[in-house]
């Protein structure tokens, strides 16, 4: 009985063998004793794995390896099974010519090499360190969890997390600033009009992020540089093109701003979007598109020259300052055109101002600095770990794992482990990931 359900934790394991470990093992070494041999039986001495080839052509590049005391210098393939090498046409691809050896976990075909002789073959299957396949089970098994490693991340060390967390939050800020890189292409390199579209898109929060966006590109910035100067025109511009002065209202702000935006209209050939598009339905009325809006307006009045202020700023009071705006009478009394109510403020809350900071102004300084080659990282941290920690879904799932988070750098690499290595279980590129594997493990290193 128990060896039958030995076999059957093996079934499970041989079903979910992933190439990744596989290479995870050669790069490392994970063998259970010193003495190996290839499939016909030659004695295999791993002097060199490799470079990990993570482009096209074979896995590893460059090995040195000694097969019966001959030293071949060449790359390494791995597979799951033998066959993978004519599954994936390797046969007839030049690239895999100077294939030394194929590694792989099930030796199910003869691999011939152009000079008709078989590939030498190492099988894993009976000499990976069971410790390094158990754990490799335990994460990547099909039991449902959050995460792979929720029942081990609270016992990695200190060390090694704080220097993940550091990699995960610049990876996710290299990642951000691509993504805008993108849309700059579009804008010609107009760093000013993709601050425009990025910080409207974020005024807009998730719910009207997109429309947002829309907005900003239908007014288009071009015409913000002409009128920004004149509160009414540029009030007018916005809340034209967002759709919300096409009714008839009773109300001498709405009208005014409805003669100075067909004035502009005609000016500058503009075609509104439909304020149908932006919702109000179970919004607090501080986040109603209408007070964006018209909180955008007072920054963009406020700042001609916003995106060179931003790159100037380097303390996180100073960009606080940046975003301290007043919005226009009418909107302290208003939420909408048709209803007056209670005075207040409307300022933009420091909360704000923080996601507007990590996932607009920050990215995009990134991408600026990177452009004149002047990245200081330390700037960034700095200003992080001085910033209050996100609260959302994910954060709270983490602190059920006795994962504590002090401030918003570590909020943003614990958002980047889960969405970019947990979900696509990317365990063998992870720091954690690595440590749990190698958890327990007694092996030699060849």
């Amino acid at each position: 009985m128990i060896v039958d359900k030995e076999k059957a934790k093996l079934r499970d394991l041989l079903f979910a063998m992933k190439e990744e470990f596989l290479h995870y093992v050669w790069k490392y070494n994970l063998f259970t004793f010193n003495t190996l041999k290839t499939t016909s039986n030659e004695d295999l001495l791993i002097i060199k794995s490799g470079l990990h080839n993570h482009n096209s052509g074979p896995d590893f590049l460059n090995a040195h390896i000694k097969i019966d005391n001959q030293l071949w210098i060449g790359n390494v393939e791995i597979h799951t099974n033998s066959s993978d090498w004519y599954v994936h046409n390797h046969e007839v691809d030049e690239n895999y010519d100077a294939v030394i050896l194929h590694v792989v976990w099930e030796d199910d075909a003869t691999i011939f090499m152009k000079n008709n002789k078989a590939l030498p073959t190492l099988v894993l299957k009976n000499i990976v360190n069971k410790n390094a396949l158990k754990n490799y089970r335990d994460l990547f098994s099909t039991h449902k969890r959050w995460i792979p490693c929720e029942h081990d991340i609270q016992l990695i060390d200190d060390f090694t997390f704080s220097n993940w967390k550091e990699r995960l939050y610049f990876e996710r800020l290299e990642r951000k600033s691509n993504e805008i890189n993108m849309l700059l292409k579009t804008e010609n390199n107009d760093f000013e009009a993709v601050l425009f579209q990025l910080l409207a898109k974020n005024f807009g929060l998730k719910v009207n992020g997109d429309s947002f966006l829309r907005l900003a590109k239908a007014i288009g910035f071009s015409v913000v540089r002409k009128v920004g100067f004149d509160e009414v025109k540029l009030t007018a511009l916005f809340f034209g093109q967002a759709g919300f002065l096409e009714e008839d209202i009773e109300d001498e702000y709405h009208q005014q701003l409805k003669i100075e935006y067909n004035y502009l209209k005609h000016k500058f050939n503009l075609q509104s979007i439909s304020k149908n598009q932006f919702s109000f339905f179970r919004m607090r009325p501080n986040n109603f598109p209408t007070i964006r809006i018209a909180q955008l307006v007072s920054l963009f009045c406020l700042h001609q020259n916003l995106f060179s202020k931003l790159m100037e700023t380097k303390t996180l009071k100073g960009f606080y300052e940046l975003f301290v705006v007043e919005v226009n009478p009418f909107w302290k009394r208003h939420y909408t055109f048709e209803k007056e109510s209670k005075s207040s403020p409307k300022k933009l809350t420091k909360s704000f101002v923080d996601l507007l900071l990590i996932n607009t102004v920050f990215p995009l300084k990134f991408l600026y600095q990177k452009s004149r080659s002047e990245v200081d990282e330390s700037e960034y941290l700095d200003l992080l770990v001085k910033i209050k920690p996100e609260k959302n879904n994910i954060i709270l799932k983490f602190s059920t794992l006795k994962i504590s988070v002090k401030n918003a750098f570590e909020t943003q690499a614990l958002l980047e482990l889960k969405n970019n290595y947990c979900t696509p279980k990317r365990c063998l590129e992870c720091a954690i990931g690595k440590k749990v594997l190698n958890k327990n493990q007694l092996f030699f290193r060849i």
